[in-house]
């Protein structure tokens, strides 16, 4: 539901899909309260205009920033790839972790760097990258990068 702005446009989606969603829920019922958390937590989401405001807002960040792998790859033409598609195409594992007893999150990404070199996923997920940590920090745990069995962050 987080990115059911997009429906809309793909620029400021973050905050039309919070709207979107808050009217969804009262429609369904959900209390005040709630729906209003659920709402803030999707209108923060969006590395360019948002922060991790509450433990909900900081959990769908960690979520969406890691969401990268091969699936998400609609086009298959290889020769017509953007870089989005490149980067994506070319992680063949990515598993987010969470580690209560050490009080970290870990996003454990294998990359086939035939395909895509690592430069080319922090030209696109660097500020995401860069939010999941502080969305970690908001939550008073660490967050840690591994891509191809080597610690980043």
């Amino acid at each position: 539901m987080h990115d059911i702005g997009n429906s809309v446009n793909r620029t400021d989606h973050a905050h039309s899909g919070a709207i979107l969603a808050y009217n969804i829920l009262k429609d369904m019922g959900m209390p005040v309260e709630e729906r209003t958390e659920i709402m803030m937590a999707i209108g923060n989401h969006d590395e360019n205009t948002g922060t991790a405001i509450s433990d909900i807002s900081a959990a769908l960040i960690l979520a969406d920033k890691s969401d990268v792998h091969r699936n998400r790859v609609t086009n298959t033409n290889l020769s017509k790839f953007d870089i989005h598609d490149r980067v994506n195409y070319a992680v063949t594992d990515a598993d987010l972790e969470v580690n209560a007893e050490e009080r970290k999150v870990i996003l454990n990404l294998t990359i086939d760097t035939k395909l895509c070199p690592v430069l080319d996923y922090f030209e696109i997920f660097m500020d995401r990258t860069m939010m999941s940590k502080y969305a970690a920090k908001y939550l008073k745990i660490w967050f840690e990068l591994v891509i191809n069995g080597t610690k980043l962050l």
